[in-house]
């Protein structure tokens, strides 16, 4: 076991995912959200409008902060129970921050809304907390994404062999189209996860190889001896793919407003639709072995300087903090 900067204070997280406890630090489906609720030895409660009373039972709250991960797709929750239960109320980013214009218009009313009556906001990226800000006129700080190690640890480093991971399929939410065509300029076999997004006819595109749907740490075990990564996402989100290949120091070009990307990999973050940079990028990290050598041993101490455990708690304990000096109403 680590030893961290523990949590100062009691926080819950709410969302559209359907389980009530805790997340301990061997879950096999690590990913970002499971790590923050891991790091901050927080609760995690539903977003349902049926739970209601249901919430606050086996002594779980009450708490100093609230964080509402915004639901992807439309759920009614009880905003002012939640306020209830929790000192502070905030509202986290997920996906990219324009999605909520996705919604029937009556929904973003309703959205943006609730978004309005919290105390603040959590972004993913430097270029998020802009738009919140702007969009919301509520102080909004960066909740870093985060990778809880501990089921990596141990797991060897592979050698790398000749070929690309590229970050998503061919939807423009993903940018897939961009990242292939980039990533085909290397000359090796390009292997694509299976998200959810995925067009069922991509499967019989036989210019590319497909990885299986499967939980966090399968994924990070199988992406261990990829040699290039490209992933020209033209959304600002979460980051996690950028953030697993740096773990692993696997070189990657990608979206350079995107902070997992520029912070871990400053020397091949581009413009998410600079094809031509990109593509000179990807022709310099095959041909310049100094060049690869250094971008690889960069990620991953950088990695460690910006997005490790002990950091991030360090950055949310201070905050958090931060946001308590705040005087907002409710």
């Amino acid at each position: 076991m680590k030893t961290l900067e523990k949590p100062k204070h009691k926080v819950a997280f709410f969302s559209e995912m359907g389980f009530t406890s805790k997340v301990t630090r061997e879950h096999a489906n690590m990913r970002t959200e499971f790590a923050w609720f891991c790091a901050l030895d927080a609760d995690h409660y539903p977003l349902s409008e049926d739970v209601g009373e249901g919430w606050n039972k086996d002594g779980m709250g009450e708490y100093d902060f609230g964080i509402v991960i915004i639901p992807k797709n439309y759920i009614p929750f009880k905003m002012d129970y939640i306020k209830k239960m929790c000192k502070k109320v905030g509202f986290m980013q997920e996906g990219p921050s324009w999605y909520f214009q996705d919604l029937p218009f009556a929904e973003q009313i309703h959205m943006v809304n609730n978004m309005t009556s919290a105390d603040f906001i959590f972004a993913h990226n430097d270029r998020d907390a802009k738009y919140y800000e702007g969009l919301l006129g509520k102080p909004t700080f960066i909740n870093p994404t985060l990778m809880i190690t501990d089921l990596l640890d141990d797991l060897p480093h592979k050698d790398k062999d000749d070929k690309v991971l590229v970050g998503g399929n061919f939807v423009r939410w993903y940018g897939g189209w961009n990242s292939f065509i980039v990533a085909r300029d290397l000359g090796v076999p390009i292997w694509l996860p299976s998200m959810g997004k995925m067009n069922e006819q991509e499967k019989y595109f036989e210019e590319v190889n497909h990885l299986p749907y499967m939980d966090w740490f399968g994924w990070m075990k199988s992406i261990r001896d990829f040699k290039y990564a490209v992933h020209l996402n033209p959304n600002t989100i979460g980051g996690t793919f950028y953030l697993n290949c740096a773990y692993w120091g696997i070189p990657c070009v990608g979206n350079k407003h995107t902070n997992t990307q520029w912070k871990c990999f400053p020397e091949t973050s581009v413009e998410p639709d600079d094809l031509l940079g990109a593509k000179k990028l990807v022709k310099k990290l095959r041909d310049n072995k100094h060049f690869y050598n250094s971008v690889s041993k960069q990620a991953k101490y950088n990695f460690n300087k910006h997005f490790g455990e002990e950091v991030y708690i360090y950055i949310m304990n201070r905050r958090f903090d931060e946001i308590n000096k705040l005087h907002t109403t409710k």
